[in-house]
């Protein structure tokens, strides 16, 4: 059963409690998001062949630091870095290192800012020199199933008609969508309800309604959905050894649809995109 309560009276997650947040928590969620994708626009420019991900993770700490923000994975669950950088086969939560990156990879930056206690969650693909079509063409559908998630992101609509908008774009194109790792409720809580799962059936699960604050962040496999996480304990990759793509907004629902806080100041949040622009 899902229950809907004030974002005020709301302090820890609790299964099927989820928080409706006013004119305070959008503009808290604004805040937060916006620097989030500053920080993420700067990064283009350490996105390079030769440059290890080390180097991307200190600069986004040396951003935060500057702008008063704080990077929220540092000593989450014992993890010791400012983001999570996840590149070619690997699915989400890739550990920066001093590893260089090379000519035809593709990266996935994940940086969420805690700004003024809200937390601004987004992540992006990143093409380092020329990558091949295969790869340009997983990237390009998987912003096309964020954007088909975030056109059904509206009141009236349910958590269901999501997922089942982003499977449609990604199965279309004889992609897959990763079902081990979901959407979340986000704002003065990291990760708090609901679950957004990237696949789906439509008109089921939760209803959405004004105040709901949440991410949608699917993950499209060229070959199959399957992944494994790595020794280290954080590290996802796809069991068949494919490529993996990922993008993801913190958005919030509207009387008429939805807001986007995490939108690039740049214009480069779909890389391939501003390339071609």
């Amino acid at each position: 059963m899902t229950t809907f309560v004030d974002a005020s009276s709301k302090a820890r997650r609790t299964p099927g409690v989820i928080p409706l947040h006013g004119e305070e928590g959008f503009a808290g969620m604004r805040k937060a998001g916006q620097l989030t994708a500053q920080a993420l626009d700067i990064l283009v420019d350490y996105v390079e062949a030769g440059v290890p991900t080390s180097t991307i993770d200190r600069v986004a700490y040396e951003f935060a630091r500057d702008n008063g923000a704080i990077p929220a994975t540092i000593f989450y669950k014992g993890y010791r870095h400012s983001l999570c950088t996840s590149i070619n086969h690997v699915v989400c939560h890739g550990i920066p290192d001093e590893r260089p990156l090379r000519e035809g990879d593709i990266v996935n930056i994940d940086l969420t800012l805690i700004v003024d206690g809200w937390y601004g969650d987004s992540s992006r693909m990143y093409p380092v020199g020329e990558i091949s079509r295969k790869a340009e063409r997983l990237i390009e559908v998987t912003y096309l199933g964020l954007e088909a998630g975030i056109a059904a992101a509206k009141p009236g609509n349910t958590t269901g008609d999501i997922g089942a908008a982003i499977q449609a774009v990604a199965e279309g194109e004889r992609m897959s969508v990763v079902r081990d790792f979901v959407g979340h409720g986000v704002g003065r809580l990291f990760h708090d309800e609901p679950n957004i799962l990237h696949f789906g059936v439509p008109g089921t699960g939760v209803p959405l309604r004004p105040g709901m604050i949440f991410t949608i962040e699917p993950m499209i496999n060229l070959g199959r959905p399957h992944v494994k996480i790595l020794s280290d304990g954080w590290t996802a990759v796809t069991r068949d050894r494919t490529l993996s793509s990922q993008a993801e907004h913190s958005i919030g629902i509207t009387e008429t649809g939805c807001e986007i806080f995490t939108l690039s100041p740049g214009g480069l949040f779909n890389p391939l995109a501003a390339r071609a622009a």
